[in-house]
């Protein structure tokens, strides 16, 4: 809440930018863009029911032409790659200053791309023949459905498959069924593996944080 806040004041004293809405989740970050179709999406990665990569996913499938940049406060190679993967533009640390978000935001909307100093050189030393048009790594198979990656964030979140079913709106059959298709892919059969494997390549973080659309 703190950090949405400080969010919000911060960009409303911006002539050219507005903030249209504010989700506690990702579920509610995904129906909210798609009532309000924003420009820009400023999204976090650690959210509560669905994480912000897998947000950032759906928001994109409904909405192509939303622009979506992750604000994080972790930074190392497995988030950045996720949250490119998942369709994200541009990458910022917490520690942005307000001034280089506001930019960034602008950029992003300008369909450009916006990296934290720090990720951008990691960016500018890899391959060029593993980079888009866009100059974004990204994977050529996709592991997990949609569906899937919902059902691993419930279970590394500690949720029992009648509390995932009923989150989720299907049956505890199905859900079942789901947990065991995305555990013989991972080769994890157990919930401490899968929520090591969910913090490790950033779907859910320690500490649980919010976001901003």
């Amino acid at each position: 809440m703190i950090v949405r806040e400080g969010l919000r004041k911060m960009l409303e004293i911006e002539d050219d930018l507005e903030v249209v809405g504010e989700a506690q989740d990702g579920r509610q970050a995904v129906a909210l863009a798609k009532k309000l179709c924003p420009a820009v999406v400023l999204m976090d990665i650690a959210m509560p029911l669905l994480n912000g990569l897998e947000a950032t996913r759906q928001m994109l499938k409904a909405l192509p032409g939303t622009k979506v940049l992750i604000l994080s406060a972790h930074n190392n190679d497995a988030y950045v790659k996720n949250a490119i993967d998942s369709g994200a533009v541009g990458f910022l640390v917490k520690q942005t200053s307000a001034q280089d978000v506001c930019r960034a935001i602008r950029e992003v909307q300008k369909g450009k791309t916006f990296f934290s100093p720090s990720i951008s050189r990691r960016l500018a030393r890899l391959n060029p023949p593993s980079l888009d048009r866009l100059g974004l790594l990204r994977k050529k198979i996709v592991q997990l459905s949609s569906r899937e990656m919902e059902v691993l964030q419930l279970i590394a979140e500690g949720k029992a498959n009648k509390e995932m079913a009923a989150e989720l709106g299907i049956s505890i059959k199905t859900v079942e069924k789901h947990r065991e298709k995305l555990m013989e892919k991972l080769d994890i059969h157990d919930t401490a593996g899968i929520t090591r494997y969910a913090i490790n390549a950033g779907i859910i973080e320690s500490s649980v944080q919010l976001t901003t659309v």
